[in-house]
């Protein structure tokens, strides 16, 4: 039986008062964690950036942009941690179309 894969793109926001070596933790985590649960396509660390709208009175956020493949399953678990995760606040996994 052939394991279906699909293609997935996800941004979340980490809070930019956090000190550098926890930033940066928090990245290695789920670089580590979408490695073990597909494969990383592409990282873009975008850095620092101003927020659209003020997010628990902060109004700027460090940004991550990666791309993986993964079974169907795998990005609702990955929502999941992100939820839980202290540092993160805000987060986005969306499939990407063919």
């Amino acid at each position: 039986m052939v394991e279906i894969k699909n293609k997935y793109e996800t941004i979340f926001i980490v809070n930019p008062t956090l000190d550098e070596e926890t930033i940066n933790g928090i990245v290695e985590k789920f670089k580590a964690l979408i490695s073990a649960n597909g494969e990383l396509t592409n990282i873009d660390i975008w850095g620092k950036k101003r927020l659209a709208y003020e997010i628990d009175d902060l109004t700027e956020g460090y940004y991550v942009f990666m791309e993986f493949t993964s079974v169907p399953s795998f990005p609702q678990e990955l929502e999941r941690i992100y939820k839980i995760t202290d540092g993160i606040i805000r987060d986005i996994v969306v499939k990407q179309e063919d």
